[in-house]
């Protein structure tokens, strides 16, 4: 059988952050890295750029919030690569994500996000 999705390589599942976490990522079929680096984030998303590879990221708040300036790249640009975020094991009530500030933007000042 060859058709289109026969061609279309796969988007690659990827968690990097918490050790604890990543044992239940990979049973869902994620690749791991377990509390990596700042550095590690940023050679996996220059090797991700640079072959052109789909990928969606979830990351560990820690690393989520490193100053990295690819990261602030490819999060603003959207595209083939999708990144998102864990909230922090020992704070699960004060997650706030990047998107909440979009959503406040775009359905004005007053959202209140519940945390039930």
């Amino acid at each position: 059988m060859n058709s289109v999705d026969d061609q279309v390589a796969p988007t690659r599942m990827i968690f990097m952050g918490e050790a604890s976490l990543t044992d239940g990522f990979k049973l869902i079929g994620f690749e791991t890295w377990a509390d990596p680096t700042p550095e590690v984030l940023e050679q996996q998303l220059e090797q991700l750029i640079k072959q052109r590879e789909k990928a969606f990221i979830i990351l560990g708040h820690t690393l989520a919030n490193c100053d990295s300036d690819l990261l602030k790249q490819v999060r603003s640009e959207g595209g083939h690569i999708i990144i998102t975020q864990v909230p922090a094991l020992a704070d699960p009530e004060n997650f706030q994500c990047e998107i909440d500030d979009r959503l406040q933007v775009l359905l004005g000042g007053g959202l209140q996000l519940s945390q039930e």
